[in-house]
C-alpha cells in the first residue's frame, strides 16, 4: 500500500520548491539532505510530503519523547488510512543499576513499566515485520539501544489458517514460547484461556482493532477462527488467519536458551579465575554469586532481574558486537528524518560513552560479567551506517548536517501564516535596565509577555530581584531550577500570572510561547557558546510566532555572530513580505501547538483516563506535605499521601502524560523520604 497524504491545505510559499528539492535529490542518490526552516514554516508538513512521494518506510527520529508524541499526532493526521507507529522509551522511570567506588555505593535498578507503551512498541515491530511499506515510525533515542533480535522474533511468531493441521499440544507450547501465560480467570493482554478444544487468546497488542481470538480445533486441524469480546465471549467476526506475534521484544529460542547459560558458565570461570590472579577474593565471589542466582532463575523462569545485561549471549552475537536495535527492522532503502538534528544528533553521539563508564565499574568490581558493556546503544559510526539515507531537519542546522549534506539544503523561509521575522534592533548597554524597563511596560500594556536573556545564573537571579522590587509579575529560569519547576513557570506564563521570564540559555529550542512579543538578549556581544549564530538565532525564534515580535540586541559592539543573524533576519523578513504582498496574506497570531497525546489516547480505546474526573495536575496533597516540613504527621497520613502519589503517577503514565508523572513520582519519593525521617531510619 502507498502513502496517502490527507490534508485540509496544500504546499505554498516556499514549501512545494523545498519538496521538490529534497525528493529529486534523494532520488538522484543523495544520502544526506537538510531542511532548514525557520519557526512555524510548517517543516513537519514538508515532511509529510516528501515521505508521501517517495514511499519508503520512514524513521522520525526526535530528542525527547514528549517531542515524538507530537510528532506523533501530526503524522497520524497526515497519514490516517497508513501505518503510523510510536516507539519511545517504555519506562515511566528508571534508575539504572550503578557502582560508586569511591563511597562503595552499589544502586540497584529501580524502574516502572508503561504497559501501554510497550504495547505500542510491540505493535510497531510487528508492523515493521509484516512486510507493510507505508510505516512511519516516531522514535525518541531509545531506537538506538538494544532491542532483541529480529530473526529470534519473526521465527516465534505463530501464523495460522483455518482448514491447517496443527498438534493442539505443541501449539500451547508454542504460545508460551511467545512468553503468553495461561490464565483461568478472565483475560488479560498476553494471556490465553483453554476449554477443551477452544482456545480463547488475548494479543499484547490489537491489529485493526482486534485483539482477543478464538482458535477451535477438531483434532489437529484448526476448525475456525473468531475476532471475540474479550470480556463477554461473544464473537465478532471470523477470520481466515491471523498472526499471533511475542508478547516480549527480547524472545528468544530454546535453543538459544540453552547456548547461552553453557556460554554465561564458561565466562563466568573465566572472570573467577581473572579476579583469583588478582588476588580479589572479594570480587571473585560476589560475581559468582550473582551470575548463578541469574542463571538459576532463567533456567527455573526462562528470565531474571538484569537479563538484558546476558543480551549477547541469547542473540548469539560475537564479543564487542553491537546490540540488535529497532532499526534492525527496517527495510534496507528506508528514510530517516532526524527532527531538531542540531540537539538529536549531539544526543545520539553522547548516548555511548555515558553507557560505557556505568558499565566499566559494574564489571571491574565484580557486579556484572564483561558481556553486560556488549548491552548498549548504539555508537554513532554505527547509527550513521545502520541510516543509509537522512533529511535533517532544523531552524539552524549545525557544522555536521551542513557537511555532510554537501550543500543539498532546502530552505523554508516562509510561513503560511504570513508571520514575519521579528525584527534585531541592536542597543548600547548604557542604561539598559530602564530602557528595558521602559520596553516590558510597553509590551505589559499592549498585554504581550517578554522574555529576557542573561549570561549568567547570577545576572538572571539579579535582574528576576529588581524586577520584583518593581512591581513586575516575574520568575527566573536556569540550569539550578528544577526541571518541574520550569516547566510550571511556564505554565505560570501561559496562564497569565507572570509577565516576564528571565533566563539564561533555557529559552531556546521547543519552547513554544506564541504571547510572547518581546525578547531581550542581554551582554548579546558576548561572543561564545551562549552567544553564537545557533544560539541568537534560536532565541531571537522565541518572538517569531507573535504578529508584532520584536528582539533587542543590548551590545557595545556587533560581533559576526550579531552580524549574521541580522543579516539572516533581514533576508528572511524581506522574502516574506514579498510573499504576502503577492499573495494579499494578512499576518495572523500563531496558536501554542497541542501535545500529540490525545491521538495517543484514541488507540486506547475505553481504557483513557477522563482527566476532566481526574485533573492530572490538581495538587491532592500538596498542603499536608508542606504541614510535614514543620509538625509531625501520623504515620498513616503519610502513607495515604504516599499511596496518593503513586495513583496519580500511575494514572498521569498510563495517559501518556510523561511530564506530570515525573512530578508526581518525585513528590513520592520526597514523602517516603520524610516517613523515613521520621521513623528515625
Amino acid at each position: 500500500m502507498d502513502f496517502k497524504l490527507v490534508s485540509d491545505y496544500a504546499p505554498m510559499g516556499d514549501q512545494p520548491e523545498a519538496i521538490k528539492h529534497l525528493v529529486d535529490s534523494i532520488r538522484d542518490g543523495a544520502a544526506h539532505v537538510t531542511l532548514m526552516g525557520v519557526t512555524g514554516s510548517g517543516k513537519t508538513f514538508t515532511v509529510a510530503n516528501v515521505i508521501s512521494q517517495l514511499n519508503r518506510p520512514t524513521l522520525v527520529l526526535s530528542h525527547n519523547k514528549t517531542l515524538a508524541a507530537q510528532l506523533y499526532g501530526e503524522f497520524k493526521n497526515f497519514f490516517p488510512d497508513n501505518a503510523v507507529e510510536y516507539f519511545v522509551s517504555y519506562y515511566d522511570y528508571y534508575q539504572p543499576e550503578a557502582y560508586l567506588p569511591t563511597t562503595d555505593t552499589y544502586i540497584e535498578k529501580d524502574l516502572s513499566i508503561n504497559d501501554e507503551i510497550e504495547r505500542l512498541r510491540l505493535k510497531t515491530v510487528a508492523t515493521l515485520l509484516s512486510g507493510r511499506r507505508d510505516v512511519i515510525v516516531v522514535s525518541s533515542v531509545s531506537c538506538l539501544y538494544g532491542c532483541g533480535n529480529p530473526e529470534d522474533f519473526h521465527k516465534t511468531a505463530i501464523e495460522i489458517k483455518v482448514g491447517e493441521k496443527h498438534n493442539r499440544r505443541k501449539f500451547l507450547y508454542r504460545l508460551v514460547e511467545a512468553l503468553y501465560t495461561r490464565t483461568e480467570l478472565e483475560l488479560q493482554p498476553a494471556t490465553f484461556r483453554v476449554t477443551g478444544e477452544t482456545i480463547d487468546i488475548m494479543a499484547a497488542f490489537g491489529e485493526f482493532g482486534n485483539q482477543c481470538f478464538r482458535v477451535v480445533f477438531y483434532d489437529d486441524e484448526i476448525e475456525a477462527i473468531y475476532s471475540i469480546d474479550h470480556e463477554t465471549g461473544a464473537k465478532i467476526a471470523s477470520l481466515n488467519n491471523v498472526t499471533l506475534y511475542p508478547t516480549n521484544l527480547f524472545v528468544t529460542t530454546q535453543e538459544r536458551i540453552n547456548n547461552a547459560i553453557e556460554e554465561i558458565y564458561l565466562d563466568l570461570g573465566k572472570q573467577i579465575a581473572f579476579f583469583e590472579r588478582e588476588g580479589r577474593e572479594m570480587e571473585a565471589q560476589r560475581i559468582k554469586q550473582r551470575v548463578e542466582y541469574d542463571l538459576e532463575m532463567i533456567k527455573e523462569l526462562g528470565y531474571c532481574s538484569g537479563i538484558e545485561n546476558y543480551s549477547r549471549y541469547f542473540d548469539g552475537r560475537p564479543e564487542g558486537s553491537r546490540p540488535f536495535c529497532l532499526i534492525d527492522f527496517f527495510p534496507k532503502d528506508f528514510l530517516t528524518v532526524i527532527d531538531e538534528s542540531h540537539v538529536t544528533l549531539p544526543q545520539v553521539h553522547g548516548m555511548f560513552g555515558g553507557d560505557r563508564a556505568r558499565k566499566e565499574n559494574l564489571v571491574e568490581y565484580g557486579f556484572r560479567l564483561p558481556a553486560a558493556k556488549d548491552n548498549r546503544p548504539l555508537q554513532f559510526n554505527e547509527f550513521e551506517v545502520l541510516t543509509p539515507t537522512k533529511i535533517y531537519v532544523s531552524a539552524t542546522p549545525a557544522s555536521y548536517e551542513l557537511t555532510k549534506c554537501e550543500g543539498i539544503i532546502a530552505e523554508q523561509m516562509i510561513r503560511p501564516t504570513g508571520l514575519i521575522d521579528p525584527p534585531l534592533d541592536v542597543r548600547i548597554t548604557h542604561q539598559q535596565v530602564d530602557d528595558l524597563l521602559e520596553l516590558i511596560n510597553g509590551a505589559i500594556h499592549r498585554d504581550e509577555k517578554v522574555l529576557v536573556t542573561t549570561i549568567t545564573k547570577r545576572m538572571a537571579e539579579e535582574m528576576s530581584k529588581y524586577l520584583d522590587r518593581i512591581g513586575v509579575r516575574n520568575r527566573y529560569i536556569h540550569s539550578d531550577v528544577d526541571t518541574l519547576d520550569r516547566i510550571q513557570i511556564l505554565e505560570d506564563m501561559h496562564e497569565d500570572r507572570i509577565d516576564v521570564l528571565v533566563g539564561v540559555n533555557l529559552l531556546r529550542e521547543g519552547l513554544d510561547l506564541p504571547e510572547v512579543g518581546l525578547v531581550a538578549i542581554l551582554d548579546a556581544d558576548k561572543e561564545g557558546f551562549l552567544r553564537n549564530i545557533r544560539s541568537l538565532t534560536q532565541i531571537a525564534g522565541r518572538a517569531a510566532r507573535h504578529s508584532n515580535g520584536h528582539v533587542v540586541l543590548y551590545a557595545d559592539k556587533v560581533t559576526d555572530s550579531m552580524m549574521y543573524a541580522i543579516e539572516q533576519s533581514n533576508r528572511r523578513r524581506e522574502k516574506q513580505v514579498r510573499f504576502n504582498i503577492e499573495n494579499e496574506i494578512l499576518p495572523r497570531q500563531a496558536q501554542k501547538s497541542g501535545s500529540g497525546q490525545s491521538t495517543l489516547l484514541t488507540e486506547r480505546g475505553d481504557k483513557s483516563v477522563d482527566t476532566n474526573v481526574y485533573p492530572l495536575y490538581e495538587d491532592h496533597y500538596a498542603q499536608s506535605a508542606a504541614e510535614m516540613e514543620s509538625k509531625y504527621i501520623p504515620a498513616e497520613n503519610i502513607d495515604e499521601l504516599i499511596n496518593q502519589a503513586r495513583q496519580d503517577m500511575e494514572r498521569a503514565a498510563k495517559t501518556l502524560d510523561f511530564l506530570a508523572a515525573a512530578r508526581y513520582r518525585d513528590r513520592m519519593y520526597e514523602l517516603q523520604k520524610i516517613k523515613a525521617e521520621s521513623n528515625g531510619q
